[in-house]
């Protein structure tokens, strides 16, 4: 068996790049076009696809994040203007954010959980995928994915469900490491 030593190299010390520090260029149509391929050969028992991806770049981001400033001022009429301008900001400064929607399909025998774990393991690859080609990338959810009214907005349909929104851009700097778990605190060997 051949070891690619690159590869494993590249899993030991992936890490993510926080938003505020991803910048332009952003991936091409091509190298986006490669990200979404990869994320889509992920583990889908039964072939039922229960994912799907929205883009957002460009003005589309200042768009989004109207949209969600004006979500809270109608609910809340006193909210600080500081708020809102954090609320303005939620896609920026990364050029472009994919989100990994939960679209989960009925079927007798593909688990609703396998088909969640399938979405998972999407976003996981546009992670790895944005990593591969050289950009920075992080994985974040916030109120809005779980604001009906939000999420509505930004695209989920009836029964979706966004699990993930992946800021991807060039890496203004390299992130320090975080301490990692020590793998004898989380592993055990089953005895019987």
């Amino acid at each position: 068996m051949s070891v690619r030593e690159e590869i494993l190299t590249y899993f030991k010390t992936r890490r993510s790049t926080p938003k505020q520090f991803l910048r332009e260029p952003a991936p091409s149509e091509k190298e986006l076009e490669e990200i979404l391929t990869i994320a889509s050969r992920v583990p889908d028992h039964g072939k039922l696809s229960p994912w799907r991806f929205i883009i957002y770049q460009g003005k589309a981001r200042e768009k989004v994040g109207e949209n969600l400033a004006n979500i809270l001022k109608e609910r809340e009429p006193n909210i600080d203007k500081e708020r809102l301008e954090i609320e303005k900001k939620q896609f920026f400064p990364a050029p472009i954010t994919i989100a990994v929607i939960f679209s989960p399909k009925e079927n007798g025998k593909i688990p609703i959980k396998e088909q969640l774990l399938s979405a998972g393991a999407a976003a996981l690859n546009i992670l790895h995928a944005a990593n591969i080609l050289g950009y920075g990338a992080h994985w974040v959810s916030r109120w809005f994915a779980y604001d009906e009214q939000a999420s509505k907005m930004l695209g989920a349909r009836e029964g979706e469900q966004f699990i993930a929104f992946i800021h991807i851009g060039t890496a203004e700097k390299k992130v320090e490491d975080r301490p990692r778990p020590k793998l004898e605190q989380i592993i055990s060997y089953w005895q019987g």
